[in-house]
């Protein structure tokens, strides 16, 4: 006879609930536990050692794992499985950032705080990806149509410690005309961050726009003008663009160079309220 038919010992003890199965789903965050490498989910597949999801870091480095358990979301161990497989709980959804998406979030009205950018281009691809966390935080980016005459716009606006200004600068590299600029206005309460590309096209992904690479134009032909020609697009730089912004749904679609200067300035011009904006999952 069993004299002790269940565990007596885990009596009054919780017991492990089960990870929740989470289906895959592009641009999903998740960490393997193991490791602790974190990335976004780019795709999976079948092999012949069974299947696997690939996951994609900040800095576009790809690492292939086995699909199943040993996977966190949100801190949170998870199961992964292919889509159209019954799950317990569904994946947060996840704004175009990757940032977790709150539902039935009002947008925040527009505080004093502003982050300006060089061109209508720029602030379109911004818009695009960190559109949500922008209103969630109730800031507001305006174009300045070229940064000649920054120093006069930041004089216009009037920094100041309830007041942050965050500016995104292109090509801002060492003894560039950009870097020059940029000194000029340096403040405790103006942040200057820029990326290394020469036109904010570059920091699109290659893979995203379905080429190889950005092509190399010739000195003296203008730059979008000479990507047009030499990917045998229409001469059309408004058409090309509309293309180009058209193939970016997420932050994988973005260069590490531009996505970290972006995120920077909204932690810039947002803190002392809340701490960092959003929650990352990485």
């Amino acid at each position: 006879m069993d004299r002790y038919p269940r565990d007596v010992l885990a009596e009054g003890r919780p017991q492990p609930r089960p990870p929740a199965s989470v289906e895959l789903a592009r641009d999903l965050v998740v960490e393997d536990a193991e490791t602790g490498w974190c990335g976004a989910v780019v795709r999976w597949e079948k092999t012949a050692e069974g299947h696997t999801v690939t996951l994609e870091d900040r800095q576009g480095r790809h690492r292939v794992f086995p699909l199943g358990p040993g996977f966190l979301l949100d801190g949170a161990p998870v199961l992964l499985v292919r889509p159209g497989t019954p799950t317990g709980s569904a994946a947060p959804r996840r704004t175009a950032s990757g940032s977790v998406a709150v539902a039935h979030r009002r947008a925040r009205t527009a505080r004093a705080a502003r982050i300006y950018v060089e061109g209508r281009q720029d602030a379109e691809l911004v818009e695009r990806v960190w559109g949500d966390d922008l209103r969630h935080e109730g800031v507001v980016v305006e174009h300045l149509g070229g940064i000649d005459d920054l120093a006069g716009a930041v004089r216009g606006f009037g920094p100041g410690p309830d007041r942050r200004l965050g500016v995104l600068v292109d090509h801002l590299v060492p003894h560039s005309k950009e870097s020059r600029i940029a000194a000029e206005v340096a403040s405790p309460h103006v942040q200057v961050l820029g990326h290394p590309y020469v036109d904010v096209w570059q920091a699109i992904r290659p893979q995203a726009v379905g080429i190889s690479g950005w092509p190399v134009v010739p000195p003296g032909t203008p730059w979008k003008d000479g990507v047009c020609a030499a990917l045998g697009w229409p001469a059309d730089t408004g058409a090309a663009w509309r293309r180009l912004l058209a193939a970016v749904h997420s932050y994988a679609d973005l260069e590490p160079g531009l996505l970290g200067p972006v995120e920077e300035l909204i932690d810039f011009v947002t803190a002392g309220d809340h701490g960092p904006y959003g929650e990352r999952a990485s």
